[in-house]
């Protein structure tokens, strides 16, 4: 017997608020238990993201964002799993489910996956099956979860090859993974992901490796479908110039936790965290000076078996307080309105004096 979704609100039928939350995820975390030690891939985030918007996770790499998605579809590869925390889905039922509390291999959950919430994977060539051609993997996308014939089937996954705009469509439904170019199959990935029209789709970095014009084409195309479609996206990457450009909240994210997150004008115009700040900093400006050195943020993120004590960041802060930071970990404070920071330089004199 598997264990039964945890319903938290049942309004079966009734339409959905269109400034409603689809995701709201509350200190989540993700662990993995290997022969060297625990990891804590993902360590206490919380994110929330509503209907038709764009919420875009940033970091450095091997900050969990990845992670993060995964544990949101429950598709997490053993060592780890999800330790602690809420993932709050409201699906076109109208009733939200605890995801976190599912059986990650059960049949409620396959019933999401492709359905409700997709994924469009970081690397494709490794996503796809070699031996299986792309219209096989669309169809079996669509077979599974819509009551369709084998032939209605076919000819949907043409139009989804078509929507995505690859040429002569019905042609490459036939065609393998290693037949087409990197954009190519990046399109047929968004292909499968929107096959059965999803209320949330996870795009992790879907433009890794991609030249400037594929990728813009790509981020064109995925804004273009969301519009017609209403639905919302998860957009993880690491190039804040693809941030500014489509989102419309922020998450940033350094050693498994949310450091900051408010909407995008404020966090690009008013950050908080040094954290964001000096992202932000990194970024080549074209009214910077002559000769003018780009500024480097110092470190690289730790080793995840050598954590540092306190603020995780504070070994590479410029900011950081003496005998505060090393030793006390900042909580979540409210800045105003939905933007919070994890830091002490914005904590109340009581607390950073503790």
């Amino acid at each position: 017997m598997q264990p039964t979704p945890t319903k938290l609100d049942a309004a079966d039928g009734a339409p959905a608020a269109a400034d409603e939350s689809l995701l709201d995820v509350r200190d989540l975390k993700t662990h993995f238990f290997t022969d060297e030690g625990l990891v804590k891939a993902v360590d206490g985030v919380s994110l929330s993201l509503k209907r038709g918007q764009t919420l875009c996770v940033v970091g450095e790499s091997g900050c969990g964002k990845s992670v993060t998605a995964r544990s949101i579809l429950r598709i997490v590869p053993a060592p780890g799993r999800i330790v602690a925390g809420e993932i709050h889905f409201r699906g076109r039922t109208g009733e939200t489910i605890d995801l976190a509390r599912m059986n990650p291999k059960g049949r409620a959950i396959r019933q999401i996956r492709g359905r409700e919430i997709s994924m469009i994977f970081q690397e494709p060539m490794s996503s796809l099956s070699p031996v299986h051609t792309i219209g096989s993997q669309i169809m079996e996308a669509i077979l599974l979860h819509l009551p369709v014939t084998r032939r209605e089937a076919r000819k949907q996954a043409v139009s989804m090859l078509d929507l995505v705009g690859i040429p002569r469509a019905s042609e490459q439904l036939d065609a393998y993974s290693f037949e087409l170019s990197g954009g190519m199959r990046q399109r047929a990935m968004i292909a499968i992901a929107l096959a059965c029209e999803p209320q949330l789709l996870i795009a992790d970095e879907p433009t890794t490796a991609l030249d400037v014009t594929t990728q813009a084409n790509i981020l064109d195309l995925i804004s273009e479908l969301q519009r017609e479609s209403g639905m919302s996206v998860l957009f993880i990457t690491h190039d804040l110039g693809v941030v500014a450009e489509i989102a419309d909240d922020v998450v940033v994210m350094y050693l498994g936790r949310d450091v900051e997150s408010g909407d995008v004008d404020t966090i690009f115009h008013d950050p908080k965290h040094p954290y964001t700040r000096a992202l932000l900093q990194s970024i080549p400006r074209y009214d910077r000076r002559a000769r003018e050195r780009l500024y480097s943020l110092k470190g690289t993120v730790p080793h995840p078996f050598d954590r540092p004590s306190g603020c995780p960041f504070h070994p590479r802060c410029d900011d950081f307080i003496a005998e505060q930071c090393g030793r006390n970990d900042p909580p979540r404070y409210d800045i105003s309105g939905d933007h919070s920071v994890r830091c002490l330089l914005y904590a109340p004199d009581s607390d950073a004096k503790s």
